[in-house]
């Protein structure tokens, strides 16, 4: 039945019969617009020519390290872990892969830090899953004959996106401290004679170099461009919380003593006295 109009004049139900018509007219002509239909998932299983074949991503390889360098990395993830596990993912050894594609293409930092995410166990790092960690750490030991060369590695810092890089060489006494920032596309390093040369961008530090008795050069943090304020090794701050809690029960004996003291007169006038 077609649509009943409602009619009041006749130049009014003249010109409402023509709109009418007007639009059985489009209808006709202009489709219908329907959403797109789901794509069709078939269930037949494929015949290939081949089977796929997945990326393997090693987790680790057998490479010499010297105990003076397992020492020295060690310590400086130890004192990143204990400083900023709250609000950073942190490794040191790990594999840094960047491309999806190959397992050729990684890196393997002595320290490496990740910002926003708290820490997690891991057991490689992919970029394109967790993002590009923030800071890389290299340390310079006798073990690194079979790395690449220093150009070589830097270039894969650069591909993987890492944007603060800093080489620490402990046998160099005139530049121990060499860092690399990321700038347009490019990883450059600061001039020698930068007055912010140390300065730890990434976390808001400095880096310095304290003298060990036993390992001699050691890569350390502080809150302080002079380096006095360290951030403190995992043993370091057992030694400062068991200083403070002795010094606090001398304080408190020393208290107990002097309450015991004070008791002691009172009881003395009360018998003179008496």
């Amino acid at each position: 039945m077609g649509a009943i109009l409602p009619l009041s004049r006749p130049v009014d139900a003249a010109r409402q019969w023509s709109w009418y018509l007007r639009q059985q007219a489009m209808s006709a002509i202009e489709p219908t617009v329907r959403p797109p239909a789901a794509p069709h998932r078939s269930t037949r299983a494929h015949v290939y020519s081949r089977p796929p074949e997945p990326v393997f991503f090693p987790e680790s390889e057998e490479v010499p390290e010297t105990n003076r360098h397992l020492e020295l990395r060690t310590a400086l993830y130890l004192i990143l872990k204990r400083e900023f596990a709250h609000t950073a993912t942190l490794g040191s050894d790990q594999f840094v892969y960047w491309d999806p594609r190959t397992a050729k293409k990684r890196l393997a930092p002595d320290a490496f830090v990740r910002l926003g995410v708290p820490h997690r166990t891991f057991r490689t790092w992919k970029t394109w899953l967790h993002g590009a960690p923030d800071l890389g750490v290299e340390i310079v030991s006798d073990s690194d004959e079979g790395e690449p060369d220093w150009d070589e590695k830097l270039e894969r810092y650069r591909a993987a996106g890492i944007r603060e890089i800093v080489r620490f060489h402990p046998e160099d006494r005139e530049r121990p401290i060499r860092i690399w920032d990321a700038l347009d596309g490019d990883l450059v390093e600061r001039a020698p004679d930068d007055p912010d040369l140390r300065a730890c961008e990434t976390l808001g530090l400095w880096w310095t170099v304290v003298e060990d008795q036993s390992l001699g050069p050691m890569l350390r943090l502080a809150r302080d461009r002079e380096g006095h304020d360290l951030l403190p090794t995992p043993d370091e701050a057992e030694a400062k919380v068991r200083e403070a809690n002795e010094k606090l029960e001398a304080e408190v004996r020393a208290l107990r003593a002097e309450l015991a003291q004070v008791k002691g007169k009172r009881r003395t006038r009360r018998r003179s006295s008496g």
